[in-house]
């Protein structure tokens, strides 16, 4: 009897198919067997577990949590050097954690997830906050909550982060009477965000580059993590429409057509979906 080892996508869905005991780290390095199909996953996992427990042997017994923040702190970004990748922001591999604990260098998401994961390995309770237009991290203390950015290694004070989030809040008009608290802004992402929110980073590269089988790949995934969001169903519809899969454009269309159904597209989508069945040849296109 011949075992066959699950493709990418099949190892993905398994791993995300519930919320409980979601292994945020594992998920996220599996991302990069996209960009690297003979990656050893395995490899990713023990090295970041070796760069924790290389960290946890340093430790006083008695160390509180702050020290151990402070150790945490100095450790990943001063010893070991992790920062952001500023020459090359927009590089796929910004994204791949074995191309990140390689070169040092991701973006603020990427850089979070390891930092999270090294300091749970330490006994440190950090989530991931999906602060708009950059990811960051909170550590619970008990003075209060101390807030990361991966990017930078700095520590952000409730200012910092006020100053941050304004050009968001008056390019949405959440001002006057219409503000919202900062709190809002901070609350923790479940690990299912933060893989959507990954992927939809390497979506906006791989259609910034027209790179068409990548940008499906994504999409595979997205629609995989996220089965009742029918915009990332609509868009692996029209990409696959580009590359000429006719059958899996309409699958995908059809449900977008039928789910949505409140969307401001919904007619249109309705309409580009009646060409593709008449390309394909299923006859005239039904008028409405």
């Amino acid at each position: 009897m011949q075992f066959e080892a699950p493709s990418a996508l099949e190892y993905f869905s398994s791993l995300v198919a519930e919320d409980e005991g979601f292994p945020l780290t594992e998920v996220a390095a599996s991302l990069a067997l996209d960009e690297f199909p003979e990656l050893d996953l395995q490899s990713v996992l023990d090295e970041i577990d070796q760069l924790g427990e290389r960290l946890k042997r340093r430790l006083p017994a008695d160390a509180g949590p702050m020290q151990r923040l402070r150790m945490l702190n100095r450790y990943f970004f001063q010893e070991l050097g992790f920062g952001g990748n500023v020459n090359d922001y927009y590089d796929p591999h910004n994204s791949c954690l074995n191309a990140v604990l390689r070169t040092r260098r991701g973006i603020p998401i990427s850089l979070a997830v390891i930092y999270m994961d090294l300091a749970r390995q330490i006994g440190l309770k950090a989530h991931g906050v999906s602060f708009p237009g950059h990811f960051l991290v909170k550590l619970r203390m008990p003075q209060g909550e101390v807030v990361m950015d991966p990017f930078s290694g700095h520590s952000l004070s409730r200012e910092e982060l006020d100053e941050r989030l304004d050009p968001y809040k008056r390019q949405q008009g959440l001002v006057g009477e219409f503000d919202l608290p900062l709190g809002l802004f901070l609350q923790s992402a479940t690990p299912r965000e933060v893989i959507a929110r990954m992927l939809r980073n390497l979506k906006e590269i791989y259609r910034m580059r027209e790179d068409g089988p990548m940008l499906l790949a994504v999409l595979d995934r997205l629609v995989v993590l996220l089965p009742e969001d029918w915009e990332e169903r609509r868009d692996r519809g029209l990409v696959r429409s580009e590359m000429g899969l006719l059958d899996e454009a309409i699958a995908d269309l059809a449900i977008y057509v039928q789910e949505a159904e409140d969307a401001d597209d919904r007619l249109e989508m309705a309409e580009r979906l009646e060409g593709l069945r008449a390309l394909r040849g299923d006859g005239p296109p039904r008028l409405h």
